[in-house]
């Protein structure tokens, strides 16, 4: 066999021993058991971090690049450390976010029992099938039946299931649920409207395409009229 091609075989074989030894690293901090953690997913900030880096350096030179050159030599600590912020969904409790309600009686025997809508909301999640950005708004209604929340709760409530890879469909859903869990309302009504850039940048290549999904809860679910009040409120007919 010719020089060039037993150099060529042998180039293979340390690039093979190389990845099955990153996959084989890979597979160790996936069962934290393996060093001796009762929970598999109780990684450190540090060693958060470090993994973090760690995958962004792999990415890096996965795509040709020169992860030593002067542009890209912090780029996996900023990108590391951008994760902390795009992603904090994954440490927020909705459940702590809704727990301090108010009672929606005047004070006069009657109750607020009206629509309550934060239309407009920005939000902003990734696609957990490409890791890439959708972004638009979110409008959400409820009708309390004892208790109201206060309006930036609901913000953040979008933010803590938004701020995680995501699809659209079960962040919908998802906020919905978790207001009609810990409110109890009479009903419950999220619209969330999107652009995906798995979409725009990349395959189809629709820029501006639009997806809208929503759930209903309650008497938006039932009754025609109160459905209609917020879909006019949020200028969808």
């Amino acid at each position: 066999m010719p020089e060039k091609e037993l150099l060529n075989e042998e180039m293979l074989r340390r690039e093979e021993t190389a990845l099955v030894r990153i996959v084989d690293q890979i597979s160790i901090l996936k069962d934290g058991s393996k060093i001796g953690w009762t929970d598999k997913l109780a990684f450190s900030n540090e060693g958060k971090m470090k993994m973090r880096e760690a995958a962004v350096k792999l990415l890096l030179m996965s795509v040709g690049e020169d992860i030593d050159r002067e542009g890209l030599i912090d780029t996996p600590n900023r990108v590391a450390r951008m994760y902390e912020e795009i992603f904090g969904g994954y440490c927020q409790d909705p459940e702590e976010l809704l727990k301090v309600t108010f009672d929606s009686d005047d004070g006069e025997g009657d109750k607020y029992g009206s629509l309550v809508l934060v239309k407009d909301i920005p939000l902003y999640s990734h696609c957990e099938h490409h890791m890439v950005p959708f972004f638009g708004k979110a409008h959400v209604a409820y009708i309390p039946e004892e208790k109201v929340v206060g309006i930036s709760k609901i913000a953040r409530l979008i933010d803590c299931y938004a701020k995680r890879f995501q699809i659209q469909e079960r962040l919908t859903t998802q906020i919905a649920n978790t207001l009609e869990k810990f409110l109890n309302p009479k009903g419950v009504a999220v619209v969330v409207e999107a652009e995906h850039m798995c979409m725009t940048m990349r395959g189809v290549r629709k820029p501006g395409a639009k997806t809208v999904t929503s759930a209903l809860k309650g008497v938006f679910l039932k009754e025609v009229d109160a459905r209609a009040e917020f879909y006019s409120l949020i200028g969808l007919k």
